[in-house]
Formats: structure tokens, C-alpha cells, sequence
């Protein structure tokens, strides 16, 4: 029996490729299977030595065998084992696509001129060379024929698909991986378990200063439009972050919650806007508006109507906009 390949190469060969088809076929999540599921360890544990054992027991079978044979063909065996394995076509394929001939044959292709002993043969081309060259045309060809005669999309085209296809990505990565954003790309979570996780946070770390329902205390009042550091999820997250302002301010809490926890308090503390406290605190700050909130256009004015009251005649007095007393 002539083996092609040895038991240290097909023992780990057979057992890395029953491995990768298991890790594929099971949906494990981020974690590979075998640490997800400890019966798939417990798969692979026995998969192994099983292969193990099947190699063991083919080497007896292979030693019981040998030791019935008869001294000539002992000899004839292990004439046959001790001989290499070789890959014929692989061999005859390297020599045709080289296309160099044998030394022997040298002499065929010698150039008549000789430089201080230096002699040129005259080689063709090798055929791997010829056949790339070849595959460089007929891809030209086609290349033309696909982009410039049926005009199949240009540059604008893939760069408009490729651009859209990443916004895709960018936008499903940030839905989940929420605790990598910042004040820059904090967007305002809307779903009710992020304010549900914002709730426990506000009602655990904020209302001793800002009371359960947002009217405050020692903190400002949140339900109101007046802001101290500014409104808007951004300006919120940020003072969230970095804390109020120096020396009598909130403390900064980006050491003691994370991204997404803070993202998720300030969304909640926005929820408490056009909401009445039992006590509301004195509105601080100035009145917040969104910069990027679209400004309603007013409708053109006609003629301006001004109502003056007149203390010392005792009567009302109604001007148009010419100064023309009209009642």
C-alpha cells in the first residue's frame, strides 16, 4: 500500500476542513461556535481522535498485512514506498508554458555573433508571456466594445452606487454599534428601549438636581425652552459629557457612562420639553432654537395697520402705515 500523503498532513488537513464547514454552517453570532456552543468543542474533541484511532488502525491493518508477504514482495513493497510521489502533469505543464530548451539542445538556437566569448541563442517568447498577451487584447476588446459601443456605465455611475451602497453600510454599522458615537455623530434615539435604558440612567444619577419629572432643583428646570449650554441632542450629549460650566456646574460624566448610555439620558431629558412639572424651577438660560429646523415663510403684508392710543384726547386713533388717521 502506497500512501500519497503522510499522517501528519492529513490527520490536521481533514480535521481543519470538517472545522471551517462546522463554523459555517452554524450561526454563532460573534463568537466562534465551538466557544458559543460547548458540544460543538465536544464535536471537534471527538472528530480528532477519531481520526487518530482511524490512523492507528489502518497502520496495523498495513503492518499485518507486510508481515504476510513473502521476502520478494517485502522487497518489491518497500522498493515501491521509498519511491517519491510526482506530480507528472504539473511537471510537463512548467516545461511547455517555459518553453526553454534543454542544454543539450542549446546549440540549435546560437546566434551567429559572439561578444569576447558571450554568445546570444535565440529564444522565442516564452508561452506563458504569449497566452497573457493574448488574454490583454481579447480583455481590450471586450473592455471596449462593453464601455465606449454599448456605453454600459461610466465613472458618475459607479461612483453614485458605490457612494450610496457605503451610506448603507455606514448607516446599518452606527444602528449597531451605537456606543461608538460622539457629540459629532450622536443622532436622537427615538426607540423605547434606549429611552427605557435613559430612564433608569436619569432616574439613578439625575434627579437628586433635576427631580424625577424634569422641573428642577439645584439643576436647572428641563422642561422649558431655555437652555444654559445650549438644546438639541448635540448641545445635551455635550454638557452630559463634558459637564456644565466650571465651578458650578454638572459634572462631567463621560468617566462614568458610556457613549451610548449618555446618548440615551439625553434623548430621555428632550422627551421632558413641552411637559408641566409639579415645580417648575425659573426658566435660566436663553430660549434655544434649532438652527437647522426649516423656517415657515410669513405671508407678504399688504398694508400695515397700527391702533395708537392717545392719553391726553381721550380717544383711539387708527393709523395706516402713511401716518394717515383713518378712524
Amino acid at each position: 500500500m502506497k500512501n500519497m500523503t503522510p499522517w501528519w498532513i492529513r490527520i490536521p488537513l481533514i480535521f481543519f476542513l470538517i472545522f471551517g464547514l462546522m463554523e459555517y454552517f452554524i450561526d454563532s453570532g460573534e463568537q466562534p461556535a465551538f466557544i458559543a456552543y460547548p458540544m460543538a468543542a465536544a464535536f471537534m474533541i471527538f472528530v480528532l481522535l477519531l481520526l487518530i484511532g482511524i490512523e492507528v488502525i489502518l497502520a496495523s491493518i498495513e503492518n499485518v498485512l507486510f508481515q504476510t508477504l513473502s521476502d520478494e514482495a517485502k522487497e518489491r513493497y518497500m522498493a515501491s514506498s521509498s519511491q517519491q510521489w510526482e506530480w507528472t502533469w504539473g511537471k510537463n505543464m512548467y516545461k511547455k508554458l517555459l518553453g526553454s530548451k534543454p542544454m543539450e539542445e542549446e546549440g540549435e538556437i546560437v546566434l551567429d555573433h559572439n561578444y569576447d566569448g558571450i554568445r546570444e541563442l535565440d529564444n522565442e517568447l516564452p508561452p506563458w508571456w504569449v497566452y497573457m498577451f493574448y488574454a490583454t487584447i481579447v480583455f481590450g476588446v471586450v473592455y471596449l466594445l462593453r464601455f465606449h459601443v454599448f456605453n454600459d456605465y461610466d465613472q458618475d455611475t459607479e461612483y453614485l452606487t458605490e457612494v450610496t451602497l457605503a451610506e448603507a453600510e455606514i448607516a446599518e454599522y452606527k444602528k449597531n454599534a451605537k456606543d461608538l458615537v460622539d457629540v459629532n455623530t450622536v443622532e436622537l434615539l427615538t426607540e423605547a428601549n434606549d429611552l427605557a435604558a435613559g430612564k433608569t440612567i436619569f432616574e439613578t444619577s439625575c434627579v437628586a438636581c433635576h427631580m424625577a419629572d424634569g422641573g428642577g432643583g439645584i439643576g436647572p428646570n428641563l422642561t422649558d425652552e431655555n437652555w444654559i449650554l445650549g438644546g438639541g441632542i448635540k448641545n445635551v450629549f455635550n454638557t452630559i459629557s463634558e459637564g456644565g460650566r466650571a465651578g458650578k456646574g454638572m459634572v462631567a460624566w463621560k468617566q462614568s457612562l458610556k457613549p451610548l448610555e449618555m446618548a440615551q439620558v439625553a434623548s430621555y431629558v428632550l422627551n421632558f420639553q413641552g411637559t408641566t412639572p409639579a415645580n417648575p424651577k425659573v426658566a435660566e438660560g436663553d430660549i434655544w432654537i434649532d438652527p437647522h429646523m426649516p423656517v415657515e415663510e410669513a405671508g407678504a403684508v399688504d398694508s400695515v395697520m397700527i391702533e395708537v392710543e392717545v392719553d391726553t384726547l381721550q380717544f383711539k386713533e387708527t393709523i395706516d402705515e402713511e401716518g394717515t388717521v383713518i378712524e
